[in-house]
């Protein structure tokens, strides 16, 4: 887990140091937290024009249920007619990640996802606002369709 860790955190600076084109969002990272059902941080890297790369590391600890993972999405971007700073995206990604049940043996998953969303841009303020869905297709250990976390992000933007 801490080499496919490292591995996920080289690739998204490679890409942070690498991208030298503008991107339609009006910001080329972000960094910040992502609350819904799981809270966590978000960091967000232009990759080309109209599209970023996201990672999210999720986690959630109580009584009953602990889980830690981290989601890699590819997100394409669309600009909104008539509403500066504010776009549409969708795209794709995976998760890995551990969960443990009390009274049940923990195990490791992965996930092929999906997103949808908005994402906003302040003007003349480093602050990025973002609300979406992310449905997930459990491959391991069982297979199984999972409906999905709607989230809002607020990150700092550079």
């Amino acid at each position: 887990m801490k080499k496919l860790l490292f591995t996920v955190i080289a690739v998204a600076a490679f890409f942070t140091l690498t991208t030298n084109e503008a991107s339609a969002q009006d910001y080329k990272n972000a960094i910040g937290g992502r609350f819904g059902n799981a809270n966590g941080v978000s960091f967000k890297t232009g990759l080309n024009k109209g599209a970023m790369l996201e990672l999210i590391g999720n986690f959630r600890s109580n009584s009953g249920v602990k889980y830690a993972n981290l989601t890699g999405l590819y997100e394409v971007y669309n600009p909104i007619g008539g509403a500066e700073g504010l776009h549409w995206f969708y795209g794709a990604g995976a998760t890995i990640g551990s969960y443990k049940v009390k009274g049940f043996d923990g195990d490791i998953y992965l996930s092929a996802n999906g997103v949808l969303g908005l994402d906003y841009k302040f003007k003349g303020a480093p602050i990025n606002l973002s609300l979406d869905w992310i449905p997930a297709l459990q491959i391991t250990p069982d297979t199984g369709f999972w409906g999905g976390d709607i989230g809002l992000g607020v990150r700092f933007t550079f």
